[in-house]
């Protein structure tokens, strides 16, 4: 049975595998949205712009990843609101606070270094 994978990383500036990934995923300029098929990282990836965190506030990323098609998001923090609306439509959250960059932060998850954040994970302030 093949896996797939379609992961979305909060993005700083240009959506890319080389770009810095964003430490607070509802204040990313985009997501860099990468297919991982059986362990294997696609070499090509895509942007989801994102919209000022007003707009719709913390759980506007959701709605955004999941008419993506995105399954699964990796964030180095998120608050319960998101996290709860990400579980409820169906989008697993990978913790990683260790990978700077976009494609080392995608390769994480694709290795299963990083684990699906947990409730305890989860910023205990408003986003």
């Amino acid at each position: 049975m093949t896996t797939s994978i379609k992961l979305a990383v909060p993005t700083m500036g240009a959506a890319g595998l080389n770009a810095e990934r964003s430490g607070h995923f509802g204040h990313c300029d985009c997501f860099t949205v990468v297919e991982i098929v059986d362990g294997v990282v696609s070499e090509e990836a895509t942007m989801v712009a994102n919209p000022p965190h007003e707009e719709g506030g913390c759980l506007r990323p959701v709605g955004l990843l999941a008419d993506a098609g995105c399954n699964a998001i990796v964030a180095a923090g998120m608050g319960m609101r998101p996290l709860m609306g990400f579980n409820q439509a169906g989008i697993t959250v990978y913790y990683d606070a260790e990978h700077p960059i976009v494609g080392d932060a995608v390769r994480a998850v694709a290795a299963g270094e990083a684990p699906i954040m947990s409730a305890d994970q989860a910023c205990n302030h408003h986003h």
